[in-house]
């Protein structure tokens, strides 16, 4: 039984979660859960969490949370469920998988590990997590001409019928929303378009979770990335972390000079997902790169009513 507060990682997809999942996870104490919520790692690894996710950005609330509350708390206790992932499994590659995840969870669970749950796909769900499991939350931002870049980069097209067939998601929060969300559910839009929707509402989220929850941590990528020795210290300090020379170095090592920037060159470079090795300072303004004036432009005229709550003038020079 876990007797620390998990730590939960989340913000929007492409907001630098998983490079801060991996940075806390340095520390010895915390055991690393990725993205539970996540459809297509769940249908791979239900081992990891066997809770039966419809949609893309799941919400729970205590309304509906009896159907994933008992399989979310395995998760975070690493109860992993061997029988259920032998039961997906179909390669000898998914079988090392399988027996890496299974050993990982196994070691958690026995040295009692502190629980560190990185999930962007969990943003809608955050505060019924933080509230049910007691858990420290860590809530990242990102640029909305960086974020949009990035889907476009990957050509990453979004459901937006997840959104709106899920009826308590859209009276809790989304409502504001509901026209645009039922024309993008019904009508295919570009990458920039769907990618500035999407920006637009989960950072009025974002804005509705400051608002209300003043312990819970929320970073913009990019202090992180012009700073990501101080500012990870900081955050061990407030995650109540030991922060040692030996993870000093590693953080270095992931966010220096001598790294690349997040770009792909080849379908080789698109797919190579686990590499977070990046020179984080020159990966801030990316986007200058990959996005048109025109596309800029029609971003920020999208999302200004929303996003100057983030950034200034100055962040879209």
């Amino acid at each position: 039984m876990i007797h620390q507060k998990p730590i939960l990682v989340s913000g929007s997809h492409r907001s630098g979660s998983t490079w801060v999942g991996k940075m806390l996870a340095l520390s010895p104490s915390v055991g690393y859960i990725n993205e539970p919520f996540n459809l297509g790692h769940r249908q791979h690894h239900p081992g990891i969490c066997s809770a039966k996710f419809d949609y893309w950005f799941t919400y729970i609330t205590d309304e509906n949370e009896s159907i994933f509350y008992k399989d979310i708390k395995d998760t975070i206790n690493f109860s992993y469920k061997l029988k259920k992932e032998l039961e997906v499994i179909k390669s000898i590659k998914g079988t090392g998988r399988m027996l890496l995840d299974y050993f990982n969870f196994s070691r958690y669970s026995l040295t009692n590990a502190r629980p560190l749950v990185k999930d962007p796909i969990a943003i809608f769900s955050a505060e019924w997590l933080a509230a049910k499991f007691d858990m420290k939350v860590v809530i990242l931002i990102r640029h909305p001409a960086a974020f949009v870049s990035s889907l476009k980069v990957k050509q990453w097209s979004f459901p937006f019928s997840d959104l709106l067939e899920q009826q308590l998601l859209m009276r809790d929060h989304l409502y504001p929303f509901e026209s645009e969300i039922q024309e993008y559910a019904q009508q295919e839009h570009s990458i920039i378009e769907q990618g500035t929707l999407l920006w637009k509402i989960v950072h009025h989220l974002i804005i509705k979770y400051q608002e209300k929850y003043q312990n819970w941590l929320f970073i913009r990528h990019e202090d992180l990335s012009l700073e990501p020795v101080t500012m990870f210290q900081t955050l061990y300090e407030k995650l109540d972390l030991d922060f040692s020379e030996s993870i000093l170095k590693q953080i270095n090592q992931y966010s220096g000079s001598e790294n690349p920037l997040e770009t792909y060159q080849s379908k080789a470079e698109l797919l190579a997902k686990d590499s977070i090795k990046r020179d984080s300072r020159a990966n801030i303004k990316n986007w200058q790169n990959r996005l048109s004036q025109s596309e800029i432009e029609q971003i920020r005229n999208k999302v200004e009513d929303i996003s100057k709550v983030f950034y200034s003038d100055i962040d879209w020079e």
